[in-house]
C-alpha cells in the first residue's frame, strides 16, 4: 500500500515540478531552469544527508555498475525535455505521453532483463493494458 501512495504523490509531484519549471524556463532560459533545478535538488539532498544517517559518500565508488551513476544525468535530461513538452503540449497531454513512455520503455527493461532488473516473460494482458492507456490518451484529447 505505502509504494502506491508513494507513486501517486510522485506523479503529483512531477506534474507539478513541470508546470513551476515551464514557467521558469520562460520567464529565464531552459539552461538557467534546468540548472537552478539540479542545483536545488543537490542541496536539499546535501541538507538530507547532513540531519539524517550520513553514509560515506565514498560508498559510491563501489557501485558495481558504475553506469548507474549517470541517473543523475539522465535527471538533467528528464528535466530538460519535460519542460520542453510541457511548454509545447500543455501539462496534460505531455503528463499523458510521458507516462506512456515510461510504461512501454520499463515493460521492454522488464522483458529484457536489462539493468540488473529480473527478466520478466512476455505478457500480452500487459501490452492491452498499455493499448488500452494509449487509447485513453487519444478519448482524453479528443477533439471534436
Amino acid at each position: 500500500m505505502w509504494g502506491f501512495i508513494v507513486a501517486l504523490i510522485s506523479g503529483a509531484l512531477m506534474s507539478i515540478q513541470g508546470v513551476f519549471n515551464t514557467e521558469v524556463t520562460k520567464q529565464t532560459s531552459l539552461w538557467v531552469s534546468t540548472g537552478w533545478v539540479q542545483l536545488s535538488a543537490f542541496a536539499v539532498c546535501v541538507l538530507a544527508w547532513l540531519f539524517t544517517g550520513r553514509e560515506s559518500v565514498a560508498a559510491l565508488w563501489q557501485v558495481d555498475n558504475k553506469y548507474t551513476l549517470l541517473g543523475g544525468v539522465i535527471g538533467a535530461f528528464i528535466t530538460i525535455t519535460v519542460i520542453q513538452s510541457m511548454g509545447a503540449l500543455g501539462p496534460a497531454r505531455a503528463a499523458m505521453l510521458i507516462v506512456i513512455s515510461q510504461l512501454a520503455v520499463a515493460y521492454v527493461i522488464e522483458l529484457a532483463g536489462l539493468f540488473g532488473v529480473d527478466k520478466e516473460p512476455f505478457e500480452w494482458r500487459k501490452v492491452m493494458g498499455l493499448l488500452i492507456a494509449i487509447a485513453g490518451i487519444v478519448i482524453f484529447k479528443w477533439e471534436n
